[in-house]
This record gives C-alpha cells, sequence and structure tokens, in this order.
C-alpha cells in the first residue's frame, strides 16, 4: 500500500473523533519505543512521521516533559517510571539509573547519575541538555551509557568492565600529569601532552582525548575567546568481545613520576589487579581518520589487535587497502561540503588573497602502492601504555592528512576563467609526498618535497633545473613556513612571492 494510501485510510478511519481522543492516541504511540530502524521496518512512514512529531513538540508542561523522557528512554532500551509525586522521572537499566527532578511546570532541577553500586552525583551534561530541551544530545548519552554495559554475561561481568574502564581512566589522568607544569596551556597539552588534552568523564559524558590542532584553529581560538574550536579528538571507552583480554581491574600507575626511560613505570599486570573480560578498551573518533598501512602496523605493534583495527568506509570486499589519499579526499570533502560532491574528482581549486587561483591535481595512487591505508573509526587496546605512543601515531597521521586535504577544496571547476597556478601532489614515500610546479621565470618543473618525519618535525628540499634561476625560498624557510601554516597552498603561495621579487630585482 502506498503511503498516500495509507494517510487517507487513517484521515477517513479518525475524522470522527475529537481532537483530544487523537491526541491521546499520539501520545500513545509516541511512547511505544521504536523496535528496528525506520529504514528496515515495512511501516516505515509511520514511524519516521512519529520521531518528527516528538523532535517538533516543544515540551514545555511537566506532563509533556515526563511523557518526552519516557517516550525517549524507551527507544534507547531502558525502562521509565515516574514517582507518585509526578515531578521525578527515574530512568534505569540492570547497570545504572537516572534520576530527573523537576518541578511542576516542567522546568528541570537536576538530573542525577548513578552506576550499580554507586551514590548518585549530579551530572552537570545531563540537566544542561534537558533545560535545552537537547534530546538528542540527551538520547545520544543515554546511549553511551548503555554501551558501557554492552559486555557479554551476567551482570557482575558486565560491573568488571565498567571497573577495568575506571582503572583505566585513572591511569590515563596520571599520564596525562607527567612532565606538566602549572603554566601549561590546553594547545601545548593537545600537541605535546604524553595523552594530549585530556577531559576526564563527569556523568554520561565519555572521557575524552584531543591530541592535534591545527595552526588556523588555534589563530580562530585566540580571535575569538571563548568560542568552541577544538582539534582532533577520540573517546576512551570499553566494548565487548568475543575473545577474552586480561584488563587491569584497578589502577597500573602509583604516581606520574617518570621512570628511568622517561615513560611512567606500570605495576606487573597479576592475577590479583587483573581479570580475562570478554572486552577491550577502545579510542573511537567522531570521523574515521584515514591511516597509511605503515601507522596500522605501527598500532599494531604496539596493541596487537591488527584486525579489529580496520573499518573500511568504502564499498570493498575483507579488508582490502584502498589508496590513502583516496581516503583523505573523501574524508576531506565530506568535511568540507554541505552537499555530496564526487569523490572520484582528482583536481581541485583554492583561492587565496593576493594570489593567482591555484589548481591542485591529486595523484591518488593505486592500492598496490607503497602508500595504501584504510579509514579508521576505533582502535582497541587492553593496557594503558599503549596509549601515548598510539596518541603519537596519531598525531603524526593527522598532520599528514591535513598537509594532504589543503589542497582539496569544493571547487572542481574553474568558474570565472581566471589566471591559473598549477600544481600536482604526488605520493613519495611513507610520509613525504612532492608538489611539482612549473618555475615561475623558466618554463621547466620545479619540485617541493614535504617530509613529514613527526607531528612536530617537518623537512622540506625545493628542486630546481640547475639552469634555472633562485626562486629565493630555502630548504629552511619552507619548512618553517609548512609548521607555521601546515597548508601547502600557503606554502606555495610564499615560494611564488619570493620569486617575484627576485624577478622584479633583476
Amino acid at each position: 500500500i502506498s503511503t498516500n494510501a495509507l494517510m487517507e485510510q487513517l484521515r477517513l478511519k479518525y475524522q470522527q473523533k475529537t481532537w483530544t481522543e487523537t491526541l491521546k492516541l499520539v501520545h500513545f504511540c509516541m511512547d511505544k519505543p521504536l523496535q528496528r530502524t525506520v529504514s528496515n521496518a515495512p511501516n516505515g512512514p509511520l514511524l519516521s512521521c512519529m520521531e518528527k512529531i516528538q523532535r517538533t513538540l516543544n515540551a514545555k508542561s511537566l506532563f509533556s516533559v515526563m511523557n518526552r523522557l519516557e517516550s525517549l528512554s524507551k527507544q534507547k532500551g531502558l525502562n521509565a517510571h515516574v514517582s507518585p509525586s509526578g515531578t521525578a522521572c527515574y530512568i534505569t537499566s540492570n547497570m545504572f539509573y537516572i534520576e530527573v527532578q523537576l518541578e511542576k511546570d516542567g522546568n528541570v532541577i537536576d538530573a542525577k547519575l548513578a552506576h550499580l553500586g554507586e551514590a548518585p552525583v549530579v551530572c552537570d551534561d545531563l540537566v544542561q541538555h534537558l533545560r535545552m530541551k537537547s534530546y538528542d544530545a540527551f538520547g545520544k548519552i543515554l546511549e553511551d551509557l548503555s554501551n558501557l554495559y554492552q559486555i557479554p554475561g551476567n551482570s557482575k561481568m558486565k560491573a568488571k568492565g565498567y571497573f577495568a574502564l575506571q582503572a583505566l581512566e585513572r591511569d590515563l589522568y596520571t599520564m596525562s600529569l607527567v612532565d606538566r607544569t602549572q603554566d601549561v596551556n590546553r594547545v601545548a597539552e593537545v600537541l605535546h601532552g604524553k595523552v594530549g588534552h585530556l577531559v576526564p568523564r563527569t556523568g554520561g559524558t565519555l572521557t575524552n582525548i584531543e591530541f592535534y590542532i591545527s595552526p588556523y584553529q588555534v589563530l580562530e581560538a585566540e580571535l575569538n575567546p571563548g568560542s568552541q574550536v577544538c582539534g582532533t579528538k577520540t573517546v576512551v571507552t570499553v566494548e565487548g568481545t568475543d575473545t577474552l583480554h586480561k584488563l587491569p581491574l584497578s589502577p597500573l600507575l602509583v604516581d606520574s613520576q617518570a621512570g628511568e626511560d622517561g615513560n611512567p613505570a606500570f605495576l606487573p599486570l597479576t592475577d590479583e589487579i587483573s581479570m580475562d573480560l570478554p572486552a577491550f578498551f577502545v579510542l573511537k573518533f567522531y570521523q574515521p581518520i584515514p591511516m597509511s598501512s605503515s601507522s596500522i602496523e605501527e598500532i599494531q605493534r604496539l596493541t596487537g589487535m591488527l584486525s579489529l583495527v580496520l573499518r573500511l568506509r568504502i564499498q570493498i570486499t575483507g579488508l582490502k587497502l584502498a589508496p590513502l589519499y583516496e581516503l583523505i579526499v573523501q574524508s576531506t570533502l565530506k568535511e568540507k561540503c554541505s552537499e555530496d560532491l564526487s569523490t572520484h574528482k582528482s583536481h581541485f581549486f583554492v583561492s587565496l588573497p593576493d594570489c593567482p587561483k591555484h589548481c591542485y591535481f591529486i595523484n591518488k595512487g593505486s592500492e598496490k602502492s607503497d602508500l595504501a591505508g584504510a579509514s579508521v573509526s576505533k582502535i582497541p587496546f587492553s593496557h594503558p601504555k599503549c596509549v601515548p605512543g598510539v596518541i603519537e601515531i596519531l598525531r603524526h597521521q593527522v598532520v599528514y592528512n591535513t598537509l594532504i586535504s589543503s589542497c582539496v577544496s569544493d571547487k572542481h571547476i574553474n568558474e570565472d576563467d581566471s589566471e591559473l597556478l598549477y600544481f600536482e601532489v604526488v605520493p613519495h614515500k611513507n610520509t613525504s609526498f612532492s608538489v611539482f610546479f612549473l618555475h615561475p621565470v623558466k618554463e621547466n618543473l620545479a619540485c617541493v618535497i614535504i617530509d613529514v618525519i613527526t607531528s612536530r618535525e617537518v623537512q622540506c628540499h625545493l628542486h630546481l633545473n640547475p639552469q634555472d634561476p633562485t626562486l629565493n625560498s630555502s630548504d629552511d624557510f619552507i619548512a618553517r613556513a609548512v609548521k607555521r601554516c601546515m597548508s601547502v597552498p600557503v606554502v606555495m603561495r610564499a615560494i611564488f612571492r619570493n620569486a617575484a621579487k627576485v624577478k622584479a630585482d633583476s
């Protein structure tokens, strides 16, 4: 039956009903949890309509807020109960519960969270979302809380998984204090901290680690004090598995002082302070990160869980790798473009002030090239000592991705037929790449090789035909420009400006 025919039948069936009866029916239907996703359900249009009604209704009265909380809880697979006074809603599972206290006019007083065996604590994040009517964000927290306990076994086993996560979080916080000075700022922690800038778990918000921020994001934050500019983040959680992993049930770091080798000294993982659990710890990303196969192998050496790391976002069978540059282009276009652009484009136009427009050709290579990779959505591990090394690998990869993505834009047509400077970006080896361009004075090709040694060290080499005039840009100048802006187009503009000065003086 078509959607139009179905809606017409509903209209005819209920046209004799009063508005009060219809309203009660709508509220009754909204109370029912969704048993499966809308896309797979045969009555998808009706379920989609119900969701839209729930989102549109602005819950203001006590009754409507309670109804919204009950409906949302059931959608997330949780139980909901209203207190006899009618001013408190309890959202419960076998492992935790949330108590929401409301005034008689529907305004939220506070929200408390209690895990199994723990005293309830007020959660500011829950209170804020509820007061702002951000039910999607509140629902996401309910999902995250439920996912903490998606571990095979009984309640005792699930509780052990939660204890392991608590132990990990304490160790990560202790590691964040290593070599930390009192005057350290957030940006320094993000770029240089052993575990980045760590924000501990509060209430329903998971522990998150910010491990890279670009120079332009730093500048944006400085120009807009109080703005919520943040770099690349990962959240720390625990997930259930089909295999057993030995996880610590208590912190393994005694203090934040580094050992003789500069790394924290961990207690041995003995049976007294650990347990084999069907779970592992996970660093999860908000958006999958394109990573080279060599970076993935480095992570494998640290965690021993390579097969669990790969989550390919392109439609290929098995764990077949894809060209890394293709993955970077896909990821960048998704981030920069609101519309769905073809990811098969290989040339992009970049406009900069006081400079002819640039056209960048991205040589994506092939699956068989040395620079293949995969989009990684999460990194599992079983010991806190893995985290600093993984964070450093991630920083290194994201710096490289940032440089390549600076050549990608949502413009792949030169709309105004303006003057163009052409560049080709070609993978070199490991974390280095070449940018080819025509010499500004002669007709020969010139090339800049950019080698990202680490997240903090970049080496650059300018190669010219021996007979061509200098471009007045030393390797050191180019390297400093790269580190200052992390943008290939901006660096190339600087090189061309220096070349123009030489040409003007000659």
